[in-house]
Formats: structure tokens, C-alpha cells, sequence
């Protein structure tokens, strides 16, 4: 097995090169590509930048270039739902890229040629991901996040959702258009801007995935508000510990072979 972990921004992945054990960087495509041992499993770390084109970019890189034989997608995202608040944690079950609107050639959402909506990630490595999350929220929460930064973003009981989450090139910051998103995509828990496309990628190469995300905002209006503190102080700390208990999980139950999954 080796994973590859990609996050759109350096403060999404603080600290996991320096978790490395023998880290090694290589820049192709205008990226830095580290390749080392996390927590005994062989990794590789990367920046996406942000956006579906940076994203599916960098996905097929790890893939074609560096071997990899899973993905995980870690980072933050807009809540998709009322019920979904900041500081909550969504796996996702589902992918679809909210932009993609090729009418009335084909139908909304679907992307052309291939007859699919919905991407699905890989279910083992999801699951893991999720247990993950449950335990962090468990057992590291408190001493992860300061007494300070939880009381600054209200962060008093998160909860891990697992649902459809919605790509787009755009940072959802509208309300209105958020509660058309609702409407038209039942089940929606998260708007972000890559899942999708590393999901279609890996569908495409036969590659498995999943995507873990921290939510930031409400994907409204005040979305751009302490944005860059919150993804520091908060979301790094997430991705950082899940990633640590998913790696060690790994380790000691290694993922059985499976069918990637296409969707709808």
C-alpha cells in the first residue's frame, strides 16, 4: 500500500511532513511531492492548490507517477445542511460536482461520457475514516484544540456526518444559492472545491479514495470570517490526528482488495 494525501492548502496539512520518517520532496508540476514513512505506512504528501483542475491535476499525478494505490482527500469545507455546524466533521459517501451542467445535452450534474452524478469513494478506507474521526473527537479532541480556540468557534460538542458532498469552482458564500444546492441535491452535508474531480480521477484510474473534511463555515455570507485561523488552529489539528489513527489503523488491519465503485 501506498497513500497518497492530498490537501488544497499548506495549513490543511501542518505538521504531516514533519511527521515523516525519511521524508524525500520532489517538485513535478509545480508541486512539492514528499514521499516517506507516516506512522509506518509508505506516503506520499501533496498540495493540490485549490479547485477541481488543480486537484484532479495533482490526483492523477500520485497515481501515474508515483505509484500510489489509495487516496485521501483531507481539508475543510462549507456546511451543506442547517444540521451540519462548524467544527463538525463529514466523510463523504457521495461526490458530485455542483457546477458540471451540461444541459440539456446531458442532464444536470452528470458529467459527459460518462452516464455518472455521483462518484463514490472507496467504503473500507470511508469507514476507517470515519471510526477515525469518532475517536479523535473521543479520546484527542480537548487536548488537540485549546480551551481558547473552542470557545472562539463555538466548538462545544462537533459530530461526524457522513453524506453527499458538493464540488464546485466557486467559495459558497451565498445563502440563497446554498438552499437551491439543498434543493436539488437531497442528502447534501458539505460544499467544498476538489472532492469531486480527485473522486472522478480515481474512479477513472481504478484508484481507491476518500475524502474527509472539517467544516469551517456556513457556506453564507460571513464564510470568509476567520477562515485562515480556523483552518490553522483547528482544522490542521483535525487532519493531523485522524490521519495519525488512520495510518496506525491501517497498519494493524491492512485494507482488503476492492472493486472501485462508479456511482450514479
Amino acid at each position: 500500500m501506498r497513500l497518497g494525501i492530498i490537501s488544497a492548502l499548506a495549513e490543511e496539512q501542518l505538521g504531516l511532513v514533519e511527521a515523516m520518517r525519511g521524508p524525500s520532496k520532489l517538485i513535478h508540476g509545480m508541486r512539492d511531492y514528499w514521499t516517506g514513512t507516516l506512522w509506518e505506512i509508505d506516503a506520499v504528501c501533496v498540495l493540490s492548490r485549490i479547485g477541481k483542475v488543480a486537484a484532479a491535476m495533482t490526483a492523477t499525478t500520485l497515481v501515474e507517477k508515483f505509484g500510489v494505490t489509495h487516496i485521501l482527500f483531507t481539508g475543510v469545507a462549507g456546511a451543506g445542511d442547517k444540521t451540519v455546524q462548524v467544527g463538525d466533521i463529514v466523510v463523504a459517501e457521495a461526490l458530485v460536482q455542483h457546477d458540471m451542467d451540461a444541459s440539456p445535452l446531458f442532464p444536470r450534474f452528470e458529467v459527459p461520457l460518462t452516464g455518472l452524478t455521483h462518484f463514490q469513494p472507496d467504503q473500507q478506507l470511508s469507514l476507517r475514516l470515519s471510526r477515525a474521526a469518532h475517536e479523535f473527537l473521543e479520546r484527542d479532541f480537548l487536548d488537540a484544540i485549546s480551551e481558547g480556540e473552542r470557545q472562539a468557534f463555538r466548538l462545544a460538542q462537533p459530530r461526524v456526518h457522513r453524506g453527499l458532498v458538493a464540488s464546485g469552482d466557486q467559495f459558497m458564500n451565498d445563502r440563497v444559492r446554498l438552499e437551491a444546492l439543498n434543493a436539488a441535491m437531497p442528502g447534501l452535508v458539505a460544499v467544498e472545491m476538489e472532492g469531486a474531480a480527485v473522486a472522478q480521477v480515481c474512479y477513472e484510474l481504478g484508484v481507491p479514495c476518500a475524502v474527509i473534511r472539517t467544516v469551517s463555515d456556513n457556506a453564507n455570507e460571513n464564510a470568509a470570517t476567520d477562515f485562515m485561523r480556523f483552518v490553522k488552529s483547528v482544522a490542521a489539528q483535525y487532519a493531523f490526528h485522524i490521519t495519525r489513527r488512520v495510518c496506525r489503523d491501517l497498519l494493524e488491519y491492512p485494507l482488503q482488495p476492492s472493486r472501485v465503485s462508479a456511482g450514479t
